[in-house]
Order: C-alpha cells, then structure tokens, then sequence
C-alpha cells in the first residue's frame, strides 16, 4: 500500500487531503511543521510527500532539501498559495515531482499522487538539474498571483531546464516575451546570448537573410558576409516573436534548423552545425493558418512541443493591484503602496483592459506624472485605448458585465438571488431596440439575425415594450 505524508500547518486543507487519500486506500501521515515532516520521513520513507511552501519554522523548500536527502526516492509535491516564478522553479530545480497553487481540487491532487506512485513504480525519482537559486529577472519580473498566472508559473518551471520548443500564446501585450526570457533565465543556457526577433518588424526580403545569414554577393547590397541571428546565438536561445509573418518561404529552412540543428546561410551551400533554443510567440491562430495553408503543419508541431498561454488582464483582474504597485517601483515612486488609494485600486480593477498589461503600464505612468508626486487618482489617468473592432467590443462587454456582477454581490445584503434574470432584463431591450432599429423595425429580418423565431421576437417587443402594437405586415 502506497504512503503519503502530508506537511502542511492549515488544518482543514491537511484534514481534507487526509480523508481524499485514505478513500484511495493510501496510508496517510500528517505533520504541521517541517521539522515533525522530517522526522517522519526519516522513520517511515513514504512514497509521496506533499509539502507546503510556508510552514512555521523551516520553510517548505529548506524542508524540500533535506527532503531530498532524507527520502531520495520519495515524489514531492509542493503546495503554495503565496507562489511566484522563482518559488516554482526553485521547487522544480530542488527535486519537486509536481508544483500545485492553492486553492486547488482535491481531484488535482489525487492526480498527482497517481501520477507519482505510477512514476516511482516505473523508475526512480531524481531532481532536476540543479541552477542558480538566486536568479532574479528584476527588472523584467513577471507579477501575478491568480491561479492562472500560478499556472504559468508552473509551465515554465517544468519547461526551462529542458531544450524543449517552447510556444507561447496570448493577446497582445500580456507579456510574451517576458515569458521567453524567463524561460531562458532559468535554463542550462542562461549564460549565453538570448536573442529576441520581432518578425513583424523585418523586411519580408530580408527575413531569411537575418536568420540564417548570408554569403557575400548572395544578393544585390551583401558586400561581405554575416552571420545570421541562429548563428550568433548559439548555445542560447533566439526568440521568435510574431512566428505567424514568418513568409513560407523561409518556413522550411527554420524546419532544418529545428530538426538537424544546422544553418544554411543564404547564397551558400554549406551548412553550419549551430546549437540553438527556439521560443515563439503568436497572438494569431496557428491552427487556422496551418488550415489556410499560411503556416506548415510539420514546423507548427515542432514548434509547438510544450505551449504556455498567457491569461489576459480581464482574467487575472486580482493581479492589478500587485502590478500597479510594481510598475510604479519601476517609474521611481518611492511608497506605491502609499500613492493608490483604495478607490483607485477599485477604479483599476473595473476599467476594461484591452491592450492588456502593456495599456496598464502605460496608463500607470501617465498617471504618475500627473499626480506630481501625489496620490494617484482616477481622474489622473488617460482615457481608455479604444478597442477596434469586434474583440476590443467584446472585452469591454464582458468588463462592464463583471463590474456589473461584482457591484451586486458585493453590497452586503444578504445572498444575490436572480442575477440571471436581473442581467436579461437589463441587456435585452438594448440588443432588440438596437436590431430592429438597424433593420428599420422589420420583426421578421430581426428574427433572422438574433437567430430566434419570430413569435419570440414579438413577446421580447410585448415584454419590453407593451404599449407597442404589433403591425399585421412584415415591417
């Protein structure tokens, strides 16, 4: 029967997770410090230890340690609800089997201890390749602790010490490349050159030429020849950045790269043996340039072994404070904390941000030189970046539908109740008012464009409007 150790000091999280292991039949101990952790490791040697970061006394990654030492075999899982970047890579490089952000399911856990034993059972269980424990990305520290960013946290831990593709997706201005240097922070190859390559930004004729380098006289203006970007990092990692306006063209010989780890400057016929990382990033939809036939399929599958997508800013809303405070650090303001008043804080949490946590960035500083030195208040800030086009539209919606939900079940009256209805009733006489006035109140084209029969289109008029008498035409 398989064991499991469970050091963690909150009581009903170690209660919980007592009782979900003990139905999958696992002999279970508890301790509420590292120390008591440690001793029962040293008596009992179990399968799979589940260890929390903050623990009184010894911290869960001091403890992670002597973990190693003590149950070398052993599969630790760590658990934190107060992780960032450094604290996930530091448990995956000291030996973690996996990395879990409070508050999680318990069925996550289960997974894990699976996971695990069925590890274990297979083959022993080693630390990863052990880097620099004091790495910091300051000033390009990535901020967030939601679950989602804890998510990407993670991916990037498990990733890093491999030489493994890594793509990364996400709306503009999530912080792409801030992930790619993480990346390459926290790998083998952090002491050679990181090399980012904004494709959009190139000449499409030159494309080639700057990866891949060239010959002299390979074309009209190649007076001598140059390396290109892949050779000038090798043994680091080139970040590729845009990938979708990467022309066809130039698509297969990045393939060759990819696949042989060998460059073939332009106008030469000899290949040079490079040694070289890529990470990408994309805002576009791959998949349905692979579909069009704008992106190869066999270069998308090796460049997209192991994804991370960033979360937009509307999905990680609790991060804004911790990134206003940071963004501020950065500007030279001395006490942010001090400067953001809690009606901004509240004022930054609701306001729609469509350009993300560049726009966020951007306003922040504004706001800075306008308060002089002073708190930041809302009026200080510029007004929202418009958001063209359907998604700009679409994410303004979905923020005014959560500042609309958030003031309703924050008034401290007791349980909402109808929330669904309460919406309904506040968005439908807008949505038909506006498509029949569009369609010049023609009930029957209207149907067709809400996708609704006409005898529904007729009672939202009665519902809404019931001074209106219904016309016997189609108009």
């Amino acid at each position: 029967m398989p064991s499991i150790l469970i050091i963690d000091d909150e009581e009903p999280i170690a209660w919980g997770l007592r009782r979900a292991f003990e139905r999958e039949k696992y002999r279970v101990g508890v301790a509420a410090t590292a120390e008591d952790g440690l001793s029962q490791a040293r008596k009992h040697a179990p399968d799979v230890v589940f260890l929390d970061v903050r623990l009184p006394g010894m911290d869960g990654l001091t403890a992670l340690t002597e973990l190693r030492k003590i149950a070398p075999s052993a599969a630790v899982v760590v658990m934190t609800a107060h992780g960032n970047l450094n604290t996930a890579v530091k448990a995956v490089e000291g030996g973690a089997f996996d990395y879990l952000a409070k508050p999680f399911d318990l069925a996550q856990a289960i997974d894990a201890a699976k996971r695990a034993i069925t590890r274990i059972q297979g083959e022993p269980v080693t630390a990863a390749e052990v880097g620099s424990d004091d790495i910091d990305l300051s000033p390009d520290a990535i901020i967030g602790r939601s679950p989602a960013m804890q998510a990407v946290f993670k991916r990037i831990a498990l990733v890093a010490p491999t030489n493994a593709c890594v793509l990364i997706t996400g709306e503009s201005g999530t912080g792409k490349e801030l992930v790619a240097r993480a990346v390459h922070a926290h790998s083998t190859r952090r002491a050679k050159a990181f090399l980012p390559v904004h494709v959009a930004a190139l000449n499409p004729n030159l494309v080639e030429s700057e990866l891949f380098g060239h010959t002299k006289g390979a074309f009209t203006g190649a007076d001598k020849a140059r390396d290109g970007l892949l050779t000038l990092a090798d043994g680091g990692t080139v970040f590729l950045d845009e990938l979708a306006d990467i022309p066809l063209t130039v698509q297969a010989k990045l393939l060759r790269v990819l696949e042989r780890q060998e460059v073939i400057p332009v106008g030469g016929g000899e290949s040079q043996t490079v040694n070289v990382r890529i990470v990408s990033a994309t805002h576009a939809d791959l998949s349905a340039a692979v579909r069009d036939g704008t992106f190869r399929h066999d270069l998308f599958y090796r460049l997209n072994v192991y994804p991370i997508h960033l979360p937009p800013l509307r999905d990680r809303i609790d991060d804004i404070p911790a990134l206003a405070e940071h963004f501020l650090r950065k500007f030279g303001v001395a006490n942010p904390v001090e400067v953001l008043p809690a009606e901004t804080r509240s004022f930054l949490k609701s306001r729609p941000w469509p350009g993300n946590v560049r726009e966020l960035r951007n306003a922040l500083e504004h706001a800075a030189i306008e308060a002089r030195g002073g708190p930041l208040q809302p009026e200080h800030f510029p007004e929202p970046a418009s958001a063209s086009g359907p998604a700009g539209i679409a994410d303004r919606l979905k923020s005014l539908v959560v500042e609309w939900v958030r003031e309703r079940t924050g008034r401290g009256e007791g349980e909402p109740t109808e929330l669904h209805q309460q919406l309904l009733d506040t968005v439908e006489p807008a949505l038909f008012d506006e498509v029949l006035r569009q369609l010049d109140g023609n009930r029957l084209a209207a149907a067709r464009w809400l996708g609704l029969a006409r005898a529904t289109v007729r009672k939202m008029i009665k519902k809404h409007h019931p001074a209106i008498d219904e016309p016997d035409d189609e108009g």
